[in-house]
C-alpha cells in the first residue's frame, strides 16, 4: 500500500501523513473524506493513509503489545496455553512467521495455516487452514473465521493442547506448502 500511495500520488506516506497531521483532523472518517474530496485519494489509500497517521494499524503496534493487550481484561489465564501453542509450533522447522494482529496471531509458512485467537474470557480459537479436512471430532468449520481457515478448534484449557489438536497443526503446517 505504502509504495502504492507513492506511485499514485507521487509524494510518500509520510509526506500524506504530514498533510493529516497538519490539517487537525483526528476522526477516521473525517480523515478519509478529507482525503478522499481535498486530494482525490480512492478509499483504500484514504483508509491506509488514515490509519497511518492514527498509528491506528496493526502494523503500527509494537508485536509484543498486541499479544499482550489479547490477554487482558480476564483473559490473562490464557495466554500459557498461546505460549504452549507456539512452543510446539517452531519445532516444525524454521520457515514459520508469526504475525500478531490486534485480536488474534497469524502463523504463516508459505500461506497462513494457523490463527490463534482469544475469543471470549474461557475459550481459546484455533483456525486451522487444511486440505481435505471434514468436520469431525475435535474439528468444527471454520466458523466466524471464513474463508481464511477451513476448521476451527475450540481449546478451554491448557490440557485440551493434546496430540490431536497438535497432530491437526502439524498437518495445517505440512499442507501449507
Amino acid at each position: 500500500m505504502e509504495k502504492g500511495v507513492l506511485e499514485k500520488t507521487g509524494k510518500p506516506l509520510d509526506y500524506w501523513v504530514k498533510v493529516v497531521k497538519d490539517s487537525k483532523i483526528e476522526k477516521h472518517g473525517e480523515i478519509i473524506k478529507f482525503l478522499k474530496s481535498d486530494h482525490n485519494f480512492s478509499h483504500g489509500f484514504a483508509n491506509f493513509v488514515a490509519l497511518k497517521s492514527r498509528a491506528a494499524d496493526a502494523a503500527s503496534s509494537n508485536p509484543e503489545s498486541l499479544i499482550e493487550n489479547q490477554y487482558t481484561k480476564g483473559k490473562e489465564h490464557l495466554k500459557p496455553i498461546y505460549e504452549l501453542i507456539i512452543s510446539k509450533v517452531k519445532e516444525h522447522g524454521s520457515d514459520i512467521e508469526i504475525v500478531p494482529k490486534k485480536a488474534n496471531v497469524s502463523i504463516r509458512r508459505k500461506r497462513q495455516f494457523l490463527l490463534i485467537q482469544p475469543s471470549t474470557k474461557t475459550r481459546m480459537d484455533l483456525g486451522l487452514k487444511l486440505n481435505n479436512s471434514e468436520p469431525r471430532g475435535i474439528l468444527r468449520d471454520s466458523g466466524r473465521f471464513g474463508a481464511m481457515c477451513s476448521n476451527s478448534i475450540e481449546i478451554h484449557a491448557i490440557k485440551d493442547v493434546d496430540d490431536s489438536v497438535l497432530a491437526h497443526i502439524k498437518q495445517a503446517y505440512e499442507d501449507a506448502v
